[in-house]
């Protein structure tokens, strides 16, 4: 009797006929990566410190490179445990006979020493005692900032002077105070007197052309 294969029976027979392909090749890989592997476990490097060399585990040892020598070891054979008595009382028998004081007693007094006298100088007689520093002078007061550049005179002959303080210009008679700092003292056609009363200080200024 002949099996008839219908449209949809060629199919489903097509599906599973690739499906089983896939599987053996996917089988096939697999066997391949576990033959081709490697025969002997592969060995973990530890991670590296701070400074760059790996700690070492508990199961490798340091090199003796680094570990430098080897410690000697001591014995306690030769060691006597006992007590000498007749030495003891020998070291608690001994007194200090110092010439200073005795740092071991409370009632020995503080012995102070005695200061010999300075030797002689280089050149004996022309030594020169240095006079004790005085006080410390006082800061100079700075000069007055302005400029004398010109005069006038009043019906009474009283003289008037100009001056100059960075932009600004005055006049004044003398008594006058300029800038709410300088008073004004005498007037002369060369010169005049001004007062920083900040500072209590009285400065000549000359004539100068501005």
């Amino acid at each position: 009797m002949a099996l008839v294969v219908g449209p949809v029976n060629k199919r489903q027979i097509y599906t599973l006929v690739a499906l089983s392909a896939v599987i053996v090749c996917a089988g096939g890989y697999e066997l391949y990566g576990v033959l081709a592997g490697p025969s002997t476990p592969v060995r973990s490097v530890p991670p590296p410190t701070a400074s760059g060399i790996a700690k070492p585990s508990a199961a490798q040892p340091l090199p003796a490179a680094l570990t430098g020598p080897a410690a000697k070891k001591l014995s306690n054979a030769g060691l006597d445990p006992a007590l000498h008595l007749a030495k003891l009382a020998q070291t608690e028998q001994i007194e200090y006979v110092g010439n200073g004081r005795n740092i071991f007693s409370g009632e020995s007094g503080r012995v102070l020493a005695k200061i010999e006298a300075p030797a002689a100088g280089a050149r004996p007689g022309k030594h020169v005692e240095q006079p004790p520093p005085g006080p410390p002078e006082p800061p100079k007061p700075p000069a007055i900032d302005l400029k004398y550049f010109g005069y006038t005179q009043t019906k009474n002959k009283t003289l008037q002077a100009y001056f100059v303080h960075g932009d600004d210009i005055f006049v004044a008679k003398t008594g006058e105070i300029v800038d709410h700092r300088y008073k004004v003292g005498v007037i002369l056609p060369g010169s005049v007197q001004v007062t920083d009363l900040g500072y209590n200080n009285t400065q000549t200024l000359p004539l100068t052309a501005n």
